[in-house]
């Protein structure tokens, strides 16, 4: 599975940005994919995630501010996308894209988003 996340940047406090995660490879045999990020100095940590059936979990940090969607056309994992409305400063980070496959877990190159106050 391969993944390619794009969609940062920069944006001041207040504001909205959508991130996008484009999946190749096996796609069939995806149950679930999601957004993590990672701040300088702080470990990475889980920001939403959504499974095949569209259940959709989220961060308590993001909740009522960010939303995770994937194309519903199909039964298999596409593109995924994470709508963040209200950001903060304390969502600056570099976003990845993640999949999970059977057992394993595949990461996509991060992307920056920088929230200015």
């Amino acid at each position: 599975v391969q993944l390619q996340a794009s969609g940062g940047g920069l944006v001041q406090a207040g504001g909205s940005l959508r991130l996008s995660c484009a999946a190749s490879g096996a796609v069939f045999s995806i149950r679930a994919m999601g957004w993590y990020r990672q701040a300088p100095g702080k470990e990475r940590e889980l920001v939403a995630t959504i499974t095949r059936d569209d259940t959709t979990t989220y961060a308590d940090s993001v909740k009522g501010r960010f939303t995770i969607s994937r194309d519903g056309a199909t039964s298999y994992f596409q593109k995924q996308y994470l709508q963040m409305n209200s950001l903060k400063p304390d969502d600056a980070a570099v976003y990845y894209c993640w999949a999970a496959r059977w057992e394993d877990d595949y990461w996509g190159q991060g992307t920056q988003v920088t929230v200015s106050s």
